[in-house]
């Protein structure tokens, strides 16, 4: 690992109090969930057929989903922050970070202790009925079709119930969206971890920062089509990384 480019870091965020971290699937690896879209290993990659994840497809089966979810989101609910979720929430202790926006659904940033945590792709804690509205936690919904061996419906109107995540088909949540944009473009220094930036809109956000005067840094363990916007660029696994900037950064 480039020693310059870990204490011009140090600095950039010793240096900096309007700090936004965005944060893919390659920050979670490392706590045992899956990069979906990994070419190597990505789940997605061992299905032939991804209709009971798109919108639609669900809503013609959900069965289907359930019958996949049950176990596949079973990782998700086990897992813990690692080192990288951590090191993010005692920087927003420490007043410098504004906000965390993240592709993930796991919601282990708020298990490390972040408190403005953005999800744009939703969160799988909850489940709400696709015709009323009303509000469920997964983890029971997912008791409940394992226990049946059907997708739940709402006890109140008989609905379908849906994990509250972003689907193939699915937009993304506008206001989650319109307060990502509107962080990102009022950062003094913006952080990408673990996202390979190919997944639009949020990947166009660290051009958002640059474009407004923020310093943009991608680490990441793969190239990105955005590194040559950045203004430090580093290639290696997150823990690596964030243990080098441990080292004084916190302590200023």
């Amino acid at each position: 690992m480039n020693t310059d480019k870990i204490n011009e870091l140090k600095n950039l965020i010793n240096l900096s109090n309007n700090i936004v971290f965005f944060t893919g699937a390659g920050i979670s690896t490392e706590s045992g969930i899956p990069d979906f879209r990994s070419p190597e290993s990505g789940l997605w990659n061992k299905y032939s057929d991804l209709d009971f994840i798109s919108i639609d497809g669900f809503k013609r089966n959900p069965d289907k989903f359930y019958n996949f979810a049950i176990n596949t989101f079973d990782i998700i609910f086990k897992a813990e922050p690692n080192i990288a979720h951590y090191y993010i929430a005692e920087l927003e202790k420490e007043g410098k970070v504004s906000a965390v926006i993240t592709q993930n659904i796991d919601g282990l940033h708020q298990k490390a202790g972040s408190q403005n945590v953005l999800q744009l792709h939703g969160d799988l804690t909850h489940s709400i009925c696709l015709k009323c509205n009303e509000k469920f936690s997964t983890r029971r919904m997912f008791k409940i079709a394992k226990d049946t061996g059907k997708a739940p419906v709402c006890p109140q109107c008989g609905g379908i119930i849906k994990p509250d995540v972003v689907f193939f088909g699915e937009s993304l949540p506008a206001d989650t969206l319109e307060k990502s944009v509107e962080y990102s473009k009022n950062c003094d220094l913006f952080i990408v971890m673990g996202s390979s930036l190919v997944v639009m809109p949020a990947a166009l956000l660290p051009g958002y920062a640059k474009e407004a005067g923020a310093k943009v840094v991608i680490l990441n363990k793969t190239p990105t089509p955005y590194d040559s916007l950045a203004d430090i660029v580093i290639h290696d696994k997150l823990s690596n990384v964030v243990n080098k900037l441990k080292d004084g950064v916190l302590d200023g």
